[in-house]
């Protein structure tokens, strides 16, 4: 992958929250042990986890997943895709996004003051759904003027743009799902190993 097609050079997770937690296991699972899914706040990495001895988990709740740091994850058993979410999951997966980006609304505005073109004929605003390249010049046009300090002065200086959060949302499970498979904008490009990913394994 070329970097300058992704906004954020990945790092280890250090917190998640939880989608769904599963006490006694998965009904599929050959070991009953309890287990939770979790995404991550910074990269949205999808990762299966199990709780210390004596502690559970609640849906919604933030934990930490830092190498140094769990207050009470006992082990990370690893990333898995957007099919291997439990319904559950599934159900909190849009909400938790949502969430995510409204505690830390600046990074993502950031976005929009510092997308850029990804080829002649396409540039980053345009990879986000509802967003046309009549909404991209405008909002370069507007963010020349002075850059954007968070979603409402986008709305009230790009008159015709689309709710820009619900699009950063909608393209955060666009990315999850694998329905886009080559520029990777604010999540981590699957494990699977491809001329864009990077070699080392991280969580």
């Amino acid at each position: 992958m070329d970097e300058k097609d992704k906004l954020y050079s990945p790092k280890n997770e250090e917190k998640a929250i939880v989608l769904d937690y599963m006490p006694s296991g998965k009904a599929s699972a050959l070991k009953s042990e309890p287990i939770a899914q979790v995404i991550g706040k910074e990269y949205f990495t999808l990762l299966e986890v199990t709780p210390k001895i004596g502690s559970g988990f609640s849906i919604g709740e933030e934990v930490l997943i830092g190498k140094e740091n769990r207050n009470k994850v006992e082990l990370i058993k690893g990333r898995i895709s957007f099919k291997d979410l439990t319904s559950n999951s599934l159900s909190e997966l849009s909400d938790t996004i949502e969430d995510i980006i409204n505690e830390n609304e600046k990074k993502y505005v950031t976005f929009f003051n510092n997308a850029r073109a990804i080829s002649l004929k396409r540039h980053q605003l345009e990879l986000l759904p509802g967003i046309g390249k009549k909404h991209m010049l405008d909002v370069l046009k507007e963010r020349e003027k002075k850059l954007f300090e968070n979603f409402s002065d986008l709305i009230a200086r790009v008159k015709s743009v689309p709710d820009p959060k619900k699009a950063v949302v909608k393209r955060i499970m666009e990315e999850l799902e694998g329905i886009e498979d080559k520029h990777y904008i604010f999540v981590r490009p699957p494990s699977i190993p491809k001329p864009y990913f990077y070699s080392n394994k991280r969580y």
